[in-house]
């Protein structure tokens, strides 16, 4: 297992995970690769990508596809997950993207399908020296209005990620692309969703249905063990899903984040200070023979850091390095 960075893509950044230790990143520049021009990435600019990131003494190691975490509105593929008649242009683009980065050498691909942005409450709760954590309660959100689509049932989003995954899934595995999928940040109470709209890969069982679209091997998780646990009730149920989706060989990249709490309330704290044993965590990545990369995801934010969070992330990169060494030497 290595030790990676999802970089805010530029210069400093990349020379700073490299001073961490850092090898293996995801990273992607907002602008440039061909989606101005034609909807759709394109190899030569990939393959640019790839050799700028690798002469700072790093490996392109994935890239995230722009069907991101920050909601429908910001899409650039919005059509996916509005399940319009558009949306068979849409995925012809993520196809020809697959087919861009896998003539580029790249061959693990993140990405989300969602409607809803990540969901946290306006105010941060304080930590540490001065911190403050990102924090979500649901009960104070209950209430807010219906999302402008209306109900996005349950039925409703699976039929749109189902019809996603038969399309693009055979593309992957021809061009030998794996794709991996982001789990529904946070999940929300079954039946009711947020806004009107179901987060139906928000708990284990969703996930484990989206496992099951495809038997291929290119069709996994990017695995967010911060997501995963704001799915649990309990710390030994993150445990029994990295061993169960790992078991499979389903996860392809991991976010490994920890969190203070769980279930429609908790904070994302420090990785030392949370309710999951990391060391615990990680050995059961080592158990279920997961060798690929894990990575800091959301860091807490302090009024000393920069604002990409280059202090926080330091500390992110330097403790999952220190436990990689300590677990990997272990009989």
């Amino acid at each position: 297992m290595h030790v990676g960075s999802q970089v805010a893509y530029s210069d400093e950044n990349l020379q700073f995970v490299r001073q961490m230790g850092v090898e293996y990143i995801d990273t992607c520049p907002a602008r440039g690769m061909g989606l101005e021009e034609d909807g759709y990435w394109h190899a030569d600019a990939v393959a640019r990508l790839r050799e700028h990131v690798e002469s700072f003494g790093l490996k392109l190691a994935a890239m995230h596809l722009p069907l991101t975490s920050g909601g429908i509105e910001h899409q650039v593929w919005p059509n996916i997950m509005l399940g319009t008649p558009e949306r068979d242009r849409d995925i012809e683009k993520v196809c020809r993207s697959i087919e861009a980065a896998a003539k580029a050498g790249i061959t693990t691909l993140l990405y989300n399908l969602a409607i809803l942005p990540v969901v946290r409450t306006k105010y941060r709760t304080p930590g540490r020296g001065g911190v403050t954590y990102s924090h979500f309660n649901y009960e104070e959100l209950a209430d807010d209005p219906l999302h402008p689509l209306g109900r996005v049932t349950a039925d409703m989003a699976w039929e749109r990620i189902e019809y996603f995954v038969k399309q693009v899934i055979p593309v992957a595995e021809e061009y030998g692309v794996r794709m991996g999928c982001h789990q529904h940040d946070p999940g929300m109470p079954e039946g009711v969703g947020y806004r009107g709209v179901e987060r139906v890969l928000g708990c284990i069982e969703g996930v484990k249905r989206f496992i099951a679209l495809s038997d291929s091997p290119y069709h996994g998780l990017n695995f967010c063990q911060g997501t995963i646990s704001e799915m649990c009730t309990s710390p030994d149920q993150v445990y029994e899903a990295i061993r169960y989706f790992g078991s499979r060989k389903r996860i392809f990249w991991v976010h490994f984040r920890n969190i203070r709490g769980g279930f429609l309330k908790f904070e994302e704290v420090f990785p030392d200070e949370g309710d999951i044993d990391m060391a615990r965590a990680l050995r059961t990545y080592k158990e279920v023979g997961y060798d690929g990369v894990l990575v800091p995801d959301h860091v807490p934010h302090s009024d000393l850091d920069s604002p990409y969070g280059h202090r926080a992330r330091a500390f992110c990169q330097g403790y999952i390095k220190g436990l990689l060494q300590a677990i990997e030497t272990e009989a």
